[in-house]
């Protein structure tokens, strides 16, 4: 039996339908199973991971665990390290790939609540996976609405090059370490195959809807305000700006993790585009 966070999203649903396809036994955790939506062969259970006894009820019988945290809250990931322990033989948990080892201090603040969970997480004894993401290639809806809008990305660091990575693709590793031996104890930090810098990505979306799409140069003291209201906290709203803004100079990293974990070569930013262009029509 195999226990998933997150299986409502992005990452989870596509997590989910490759592992039916492995015929695996699937318990998906949910605040409100009867709005989850997802195929009647998949158990529900309702739970919430900010409240992680709650999940207490539903370990008998898992032996793997899917865990995708939220940032923040390292408080309460490790009263639910502690639940899983005590159940459970091993985690699989989607991490950052800008967690640097052996960092005192990680260089924004979601890199380090991702650090202080995979600390965590080794220090239960378990047998673990991290998966290390870069970019999510589905962060970039976040322009979705201002390009069915005006046609324009205004947004700052258009030099900056990131290696997005498809959720088909980080799914895809997952299920490999869920389901399979071999993979206790890796790291595997998975990217996509390139990287591209945001204008190109914004560039990459028109040529999906074909519509031209173009990029306007934000100040950063313009985007400051806006992250700070959607984070709601300035450390996180800098921290996020910092990265753009060393991206310019260094690339994300590109690894072929996906490929030799998988098999099949990860997928381009142009083909993530392409399936998601009615969100930006």
């Amino acid at each position: 039996m195999i226990l998933l966070s997150g299986a409502t999203g992005k990452i989870g649903r596509h997590l989910v339908s490759q592992l039916r396809r492995e015929g695996a036994a699937i318990r998906a955790v949910a605040r409100d199973p009867d709005n989850a939506g997802l195929p009647d062969d998949v158990e529900v259970v309702r739970a919430d991971l900010s409240d992680p006894r709650s999940l207490e009820d539903h370990l008998d019988d898992v032996e793997v665990v899917f865990l995708l945290w939220p940032t923040g809250g390292v408080n309460s990931a490790a009263v639910a390290v502690n639940v899983l322990a005590r159940h459970v033989r091993r985690i699989v948990y989607l991490s950052s790939a800008g967690v640097r080892d052996g960092a005192e201090r990680q260089a924004d603040p979601i890199n380090q609540s991702h650090a202080e969970l995979e600390q965590l997480v080794e220090a239960s004894g378990l047998e673990r996976t991290f998966i290390r993401a870069s970019g999510f290639a589905s962060n970039t809806l976040g322009w979705a609405e201002e390009i069915r809008d005006t046609g324009v990305v205004r947004w700052p660091y258009g030099q900056a090059s990131r290696s997005l990575i498809h959720e088909h693709d980080i799914a895809a590793v997952a299920a490999r370490a869920l389901t399979e031996d071999g993979h206790s104890g890796a790291t595997y930090v998975v990217t996509g195959p390139q990287a591209l810098t945001q204008a190109d990505q914004v560039h990459a979306i028109g040529a999906a809807i074909g519509l031209p799409v173009r990029w306007e140069e934000l100040s950063r003291e313009d985007a400051r305000r806006q992250l700070i209201v959607a984070f709601g906290d300035e450390s996180t709203a800098d921290g996020a700006l910092d990265a753009w803004a060393a991206f310019v100079s260094r690339p994300e990293l590109v690894t072929s993790t996906v490929e030799d974990v998988t098999g099949t070569p990860a997928r381009t930013f142009g083909q993530w585009a392409k399936e998601h262009a009615d969100d930006f029509r």
